[in-house]
């Protein structure tokens, strides 16, 4: 079949799990044609015939959401949107797709409604639109208006493919869980323990560099500033796809934000997880308490010395519970193969989609 495949730009979760879902529909003969902006287009244009677009980019100050920011970039990128969402337009029409897969990508989303296409949602957000769960008293506004953003953005899939670390029940019998997609990168590893702690910081958040210095007796090495330089037990690392995955494998402890990928490879790999989630951003809000409700690490909104000997204190606790987790490497090394997301998409698109477009019958 004629697929477009649109991926969200933001970060760099989304564009890795489409590479790998991408490699697999072409293995089975489907033509794909991506459609990503910023980091999701650089990663996938070097792989696949891949559309660049402009998105919709969240702005953070200190490890915070900045609304004024964000609201500001994006009105500011709307006449660049508008004429995206008509280039768009014509590629569907010059391409001629017969199915759209949607990684929280908007454009994509909307132009297969419009043009009557059958549409599947393949991300980790909708197990927040489609999946019960319960959150903390004081997070309900922000699960409510996550649940609309989400719904918002990708306004009515004909099948839902969500992944997630934490199964709950189902709202519907249109949405199906899967584990964490993993890249093919991360399943050629095998862990370590070298010492070190791998730190990842999507923005500049000085708190927590200055909390790494008071403890001269451990070693972090910290990516996402994109510079190679060494301050007392910090060394900073230069943006290396192969050197990340590395230090991943043989750190000891990861330090971070509550970013789904990551976190879905350092439990993989069996790494106990510090995470200090982006504050006003919900999803990795959840994240941070799924964490620990699996007894995998410690979510923390943010830095302080103690905070960090705490975690230290119980990494011991945390490998054990690590050590029980099914898709962890020691438990199941064919995680990384992702084989029951594929084998849907397999069920869904073969037969010209047949099941698929059963799924569309009933909207």
């Amino acid at each position: 079949m004629r697929l477009v495949y649109g991926v969200s730009g933001e970060g760099s979760g989304h564009s890795s799990r489409a590479k790998e879902m991408g490699v697999h529909l072409m293995s089975q003969g489907h033509e794909v044609r991506f459609v990503s902006y910023d980091r999701g287009f650089r990663s996938l244009n070097s792989l696949f015939d891949c559309v660049e677009i402009e998105g919709l980019h969240i702005i953070s100050v200190e490890n915070k959401v900045s609304m004024l920011k964000t609201l500001s970039h994006n009105l500011g990128a709307l006449p660049a949107l508008i004429r995206s969402y008509r280039k768009l337009k014509r590629v569907f029409r010059d391409y001629q797709p017969e199915c759209v897969i949607c990684d929280f990508e908007p454009m994509t989303a909307r132009l297969a409604k419009s043009f009557e296409l059958p549409l599947i949602s393949l991300d980790n957000q909708h197990r927040m639109r489609y999946m019960h769960y319960e959150a903390p008293k004081s997070l309900k506004i922000d699960q409510w208006i996550t649940e609309r953003v989400i719904a918002m953005m990708v306004p009515k899939p004909d099948v839902s493919l969500a992944t997630t670390f934490f199964f709950g029940e189902l709202k519907n019998s249109k949405t199906f869980l899967f584990p964490p997609i993993l890249r093919s990168e991360v399943g050629a590893l095998m862990p370590s323990d070298k010492g070190h702690h791998l730190v990842y910081l999507t923005g500049a958040y000085q708190a927590v560099i200055d909390m790494l210095k008071r403890f001269p007796e451990e070693r972090f090495l910290v990516y996402g500033y994109d510079k190679d330089a060494v301050d007392g037990n910090v060394s900073y690392r230069p943006f290396s796809v192969q050197g990340f995955l590395e230090d991943l494998a043989s750190a000891r402890t990861v330090i971070a934000t509550a970013g789904f990928t990551l976190m879905s490879e350092a439990m993989y790999l069996q790494k106990p997880y510090l995470a200090f989630p982006m504050q006003g951003q919900f999803e990795q809000e959840l994240n941070g308490l799924c964490l620990e409700e699996l007894g995998f690490g410690m979510s923390v909104p943010r830095a302080h010395e103690s905070s960090l000997s705490h975690f230290f204190a119980q990494q011991g606790q945390y490998r054990d519970a690590l050590a029980r987790y099914e898709y962890g490497i020691s438990n199941c090394p064919d995680a990384s193969k992702n084989i029951a997301i594929c084998a849907k998409l397999d069920e869904l698109l073969g037969n010209d989609a047949a099941l698929l477009k059963q799924f569309a019958s009933h909207q």
